[in-house]
């Protein structure tokens, strides 16, 4: 193809045959007639409470709340990242998150932590890589403090990803276009063998050539995964996976403030990637993760699994990194630091920071099963999690290499190349836990949890002579509860309360600069509590929740400068985020809805600094809105017309000398789309089309503060995507 067609003839061509598909009912009544009968409807989805680790128990009663992002709803949305999730939920949001690197999400206000905030089917992975989802079932947020999943973790919420399984006979492919010219080829093969079908097999393979809107951005990203079990017996299961993937693309790097003033985005071309100097490199991510689970039932009513996983992740991490106005000789920076000058001119550093190895490793063992004591039923779960993570990297370069300007009209050099120490890290934690759902009366639940941790941490620098420091090393200990009490209502509703705490752990960094160089800090126990209201009917599905978190915040007092022992990084009071979610689903043909609102009260509390308390976090809006809805064409069987709408209130980007705010503007956008979903001879097509952005508004998406820098996203320009699913 690419031999003999232009890339935008290629585009072309196939969204011509996406558009003639979806067209095609309305041309030939005819065919309609042979599209499939049955109707698709949008909402939450609910599978077993496993996201929260209860195992087979229905998460539609669970005390708890928790997203559910299938495959259907990631495809009509175009998602084909982890950061996508964010327009399906008003939960969820944007922290940091660049084009051509990971992705990096906030749930409930509180930035989750990429080391330590994933899951994959309930095992920890380290997410500092770029996760492809085209082989998996779904995407699980269970929301809140984590400790009752996590030894370790930030407060907000918790992903877990799923991985697709054999089931039975799957024969699709998939083709997808998207403006710019980004171009993704799938496959999705199962199949199920051996005397009653014992032995299954699933196959999942991807190829993305990806040209986003953005320019000279061009790169590519591959997945082949191979997932296969066999029934021993009718008591014994083994499973076994393994996924291999790859990307490499230029990151585009982050606009900021001018100087003390939110610039007018309007007047910048956001098309234009800040990172496109003549001597950057692409991002660079390799993963490669494997599985082997084994559930042997032991009695009727008990169930044993052991589950195993390795992850290997190798990437080299380059950027022209725009950032702050420094001085190339003397590295002083006079004044703007934290963002670019009031004309819109930075300095560039050159970050290189090739060869990056994460390895993780997890085995987990675990029995389930139920008991009945003094009238009381119980639901029952008890294991064992050991896990291993390894870090380990070369010297970086981190270096200015010259002047630029937001308007691209400067050319610089590299840096010279001066490299600098990076740190080593060793992690392992064993975790015991038991969690018991209680039966104590007709209508009445008691689900109660138990986690007992014990981390040991280590780092040490790449040059053995950096800093002249020693290397770093602790163990903390901790237990952390959870308990909720739930009321059935009635059919398919309940009411509960609920207390958990959550468990993350901070070193001071071993540099010269802290008086408490390689000292850990306290373990650091958010709390939660919760009251909700959940309902889970064949036609609406609704969730009001109030929460309250507190979690303890840790800074460097006072701002560390570059002399020795000039600051000591201590626990500064507390970050509280309170606030009312509400989750709605509505299907009643022809129409489906979904909505979703968070209203946030966050603020910092209890600091040295009365400047802080009371004051907002940066980048966290006090209200997030999302309404998605579907309408099923009566005469058209199998079409459906489709668009959710997204609405942010303003957020804080910095705060100045006299107290006054920085806050970039509260903004909404619509996407628009159309599925038709045609079965004709056994073979189901799905064709799709899509319009994200379709008022095409420019606005600020999102303000984070990362590495002491002041950063601003742009929301994407008006973008086509089309698509076609082909399943046998």
């Amino acid at each position: 193809i690419r031999s003999a067609l232009s890339r935008s003839q290629v585009h072309r061509i196939v969204c011509a045959a996406v558009g003639v598909g979806l067209g095609a009912p309305f041309a030939s009544p005819a065919a309609a007639q042979q599209s499939a009968d049955s109707i698709t409807v949008i909402g939450r989805s609910l599978p077993d409470a496993g996201v929260a680790g209860f195992g087979n128990l229905p998460l539609g009663s669970a005390p708890l709340q928790a997203r559910i992002f299938g495959t259907q709803q990631l495809g009509d949305a175009g998602i084909t990242s982890i950061g996508g999730i964010t327009a399906l939920d008003a939960s969820l949001a944007d922290a940091y998150n660049a084009v051509g690197y990971w992705s990096i999400l906030a749930a409930r206000g509180y930035t989750l932590d990429n080391r330590y905030n994933y899951r994959r089917d309930g095992l920890p992975i380290n997410a500092e890589t770029a996760i492809a989802i085209e082989n998996k079932e779904r995407l699980e947020v269970l929301m809140g403090t984590s400790g009752i999943q996590a030894g370790s973790s930030a407060p907000g919420g918790l992903v877990n990803l799923v991985v697709k399984r054999p089931t039975g006979s799957v024969r699709s492919a998939s083709v997808a276009v998207r403006q710019g010219g980004s171009m993704l080829g799938s496959v999705d093969l199962g199949e199920r063998f051996g005397v009653d079908g014992r032995f299954g097999v699933r196959l999942n393979a991807v190829y993305e050539r990806l040209d986003p809107q953005e320019r000279n951005t061009r790169g590519r990203r591959s997945l082949l995964a191979l997932a296969l079990d066999a029934q021993l017996s009718s008591d014994s299961l083994l499973q076994a996976e393994i996924e291999a993937s790859h990307q490499m693309q230029p990151s585009v790097a982050a606009y900021s403030l001018h100087g003390d003033s939110v610039p007018d985005v309007r007047r910048i071309d956001i098309r234009r990637n800040l990172n496109d100097q003549p001597w950057r490199e692409p991002v660079v991510m390799d993963g490669t993760t494997a599985s082997l689970r084994w559930q042997q039932r032991l009695t009727r009513d008990w169930t044993l699994t052991v589950h195993a996983m390795q992850q290997r992740l190798r990437s080299d991490d380059r950027v022209a990194f725009p950032y702050g106005v420094y001085d190339p000789l003397t590295y002083d920076c006079p004044q703007w630091c934290d963002s670019f000058a009031p004309d819109g001119s930075f300095t560039y550093w050159q970050y290189v920071s090739d060869n990056e190895r994460r390895d993780s490793n997890a085995l987990a063992f675990t029995l389930a099963g139920k008991a009945q004591t003094a009238g009381i039923a119980h639901t029952l779960e008890a294991g064992l999690l050991r896990s291993r993570f390894e870090a380990r990297f070369q010297d970086q370069v981190f270096d200015i290499a010259g002047p630029g300007n937001v308007d691209g009209s400067l050319t610089t050099l590299p840096s010279p190349g001066g490299t600098d120490a990076n740190t080593h890290r060793d992690e392992s934690s064993t975790e015991v836990f038991v969690r018991d759902v209680m039966r104590v009366a007709p209508r009445w639940q008691v689900w109660a949890g138990l986690r007992h941790t014990v981390l040991e941490r280590r780092s040490e620098r790449t040059s053995a002579a950096a800093d002249g420091l020693r290397p770093t090393r602790y163990q903390q200990r901790a237990t952390l509860p959870w308990l909720a009490l739930a009321y059935d209502l009635g059919p398919q509703t309940v009411a509960y309360a609920s207390a958990g705490e959550g468990l993350e752990s901070e070193v001071a960094p071993n540099r010269a600069r802290y008086t408490n160089s390689g000292q850990a800090l306290p373990a650091l126990k958010s709390r939660q509590t919760e009251f909700g209201l959940k309902h889970n009917g064949p036609e609406i599905d609704a969730a009001l929740t109030l929460f309250n978190i507190s979690r303890p915040a840790f800074r460097d007092i006072p701002t560390c400068i570059s002399a020795k022992e000039s600051c000591t990084r201590r626990v500064d009071g507390s970050a509280r985020h309170r606030g009312i979610e509400l989750a709605t689903g509505l299907r009643q043909a022809p129409w489906a809805w979904q909505a979703s609102v968070l209203w946030l009260d966050a603020e910092r509390r209890g600091s040295i600094d009365a400047g802080l308390n009371g004051r907002r976090p940066i980048n966290v809006p006090r209200a997030t809105f999302r309404l998605s809805a579907e309408h099923e064409l009566q005469s058209l069987p199998g079409f459906a017309l489709q668009a959710v709408w997204h609405a942010t209130g303003d957020r804080l980007a910095k705060v100045l000398g006299d107290g006054s705010e920085v806050k970039i503007p509260g903004w909404a956008s619509l996407d628009i789309g159309a599925r038709w979903r045609q079965t004709v001879a056994g073979t189901t097509m799905i064709w799709r089309v899509g319009l994200d952005n379709a008022a095409d508004r420019r606005v600020w998406k999102e303000s984070p503060l990362q590495f002491g820098h002041v950063y601003l996203y742009p929301l994407q320009a008006r973008t086509w995507r089309c698509s076609l699913q082909v399943s046998l």
